[in-house]
C-alpha cells in the first residue's frame, strides 16, 4: 500500500497531481489526514476529503510514503507522530520515502537524507540534514525521491510511478494524458 499524508496547509497541486498520476498507473494510494478527522484544507483553501484519518494508519510495511509540501502543511507533517512512524516502518521495509517542495525537510529531520542526493524548494536546503543538495528538479537516490516544488509535481508523480510500477507503466500514463 502507498500512503500520501495530507496536513492542513498542504500544497494542493503537489498532492493531487501525483495522486492522480499514481492512480491512473494502477497504484493503490490511500490518503491520510493528519491531525484528526478526514477533511484537510490546503494552503489555498481547497478542502479535500482524505481516505482515512491518521488514527487509522496501521501498516507495518508500506510500499511508499508521500509527503506533499506547502506551508504550514510541511511543518504539520513534521510534527505528526503518525508520519514519523510511517516513515520509520516504510524505511525499515525498504519502501520509498517521497517528498516535494518544503516536505523533504521532514525526511532530513528524521535522518533519511544522510548521504543522499536531494532537492527541495529554494530556502529549505539548510533543513535537509545530511543531504547533498542536487541542482535537479526531481531526484531519486535509492529509496528516496524528492522534488523542488509545484512546478514539477507531474515529474514527481511520474518518478514515483516509475519506481513503483516501471518505466512502461509510467510512459503509458504519460502518453494517455498527453504529457509526451
Amino acid at each position: 500500500m502507498v500512503y500520501m499524508f495530507l496536513a492542513n496547509g498542504f500544497e494542493e497541486a503537489e498532492a493531487l497531481l501525483p495522486l492522480d498520476i499514481l492512480r491512473r498507473g494502477g497504484v493503490d494510494v490511500t490518503t491520510v489526514a493528519v491531525g484528526g478527522g478526514d477533511i484537510v484544507v490546503g494552503s489555498h483553501g481547497v478542502r479535500v476529503g482524505a481516505d482515512i484519518p491518521d488514527a487509522m494508519f496501521r501498516d507495518s510495511r508500506p510500499e511508499a510514503v508521500i509527503l506533499p509540501g506547502g506551508m504550514p502543511g510541511a511543518e504539520n507533517l513534521a510534527a505528526s507522530k503518525t508520519v514519523e512512524v510511517a516513515l520509520r516502518v516504510t524505511a525499515a521495509g525498504g519502501g520509498l520515502l517521497c517528498a516535494i517542495c518544503a516536505a523533504p525537510f521532514v525526511l532530513g529531520k528524521y535522518g533519511y537524507l544522510v548521504g543522499k542526493s536531494a532537492v527541495c524548494f529554494p530556502g529549505f536546503e539548510g533543513r535537509l540534514t545530511g543531504a547533498e543538495i542536487s541542482p535537479n528538479r526531481v531526484v531519486r537516490d535509492g529509496n528516496v525521491i524528492t522534488a523542488a516544488g509545484m512546478g514539477v509535481a507531474d515529474e514527481f508523480g511520474f518518478e514515483i510511478l516509475r519506481a513503483l510500477r516501471g518505466i512502461d507503466v509510467a510512459d503509458g500514463v504519460r502518453r494517455a494524458i498527453l504529457a509526451i
